[in-house]
């Protein structure tokens, strides 16, 4: 194929058949918190990721429909909660089951407020305060650059993430052991 080759694809792909292969990829599970005082609320998401060290920043997309959107707007400030195996409760009450929302989602939990007023799961594997530096909006979602100002980190725990529709634990001491028998070699640069 010459590279001044156009492709043109007869149609679009299916919304559910993009997330039925989006369900292979393997997602940290966090819960994201918006709001300060008695106006706060939050989400379950499993889109977080670092953006970079230097300045310590992450990015996470939310959905513009969500009702998170318009309070993390207004103030600027959110925060991300990367919960632990057993914290699956909180996971399912900020994704609203049972019909839950806005501040009733913190029930059952130690929420503590750090600089910004955004409330941080004090048990959480790592609860980051982040500024939000910038908005990048495409579609149904925002892509949200946050500029990290507090973090504290749990000293261990068994992580929770998100696979083909289940919550699923990862337990580092354990994990690792079982996942070293079954890796396959990466070569090292520079050897042959």
């Amino acid at each position: 194929m010459s590279s001044a080759q156009i492709i043109k694809f007869d149609r679009d792909v299916p919304g559910q058949e993009f997330r039925d292969a989006m369900r292979h990829l393997v997602g940290g599970v966090a819960v994201l918190t918006v709001g300060q005082g008695a106006d706060i609320t939050g989400m379950t998401v499993t889109s977080v990721s670092s953006l970079s060290v230097d300045p310590p920043s992450l990015i996470v997309s939310i959905n513009r429909a969500a009702s998170s959107w318009p309070i993390l707007k207004q103030y600027g400030y959110f925060g991300v909660n990367i919960l632990s195996a057993d914290q699956v409760e909180i996971a399912e009450r900020f994704a609203g089951k049972g019909g839950i929302k806005g501040a009733e989602r913190f029930a059952g939990g130690e929420w503590i407020a750090r600089p910004s007023g955004a409330p941080l799961l004090a048990d959480a594997l790592a609860a980051i305060d982040c500024e939000v530096e910038d908005i990048i909006e495409r579609y149904s979602h925002g892509v949200v650059i946050g500029r990290v100002r507090h973090l504290q980190i749990a000293p261990q725990g068994t992580a929770l993430a998100y696979w083909h529709g289940e919550y699923v634990a990862i337990d580092r001491d354990q994990d690792i052991a079982r996942l070293a028998e079954v890796s396959i070699p990466v070569p090292r640069v520079g050897s042959k």
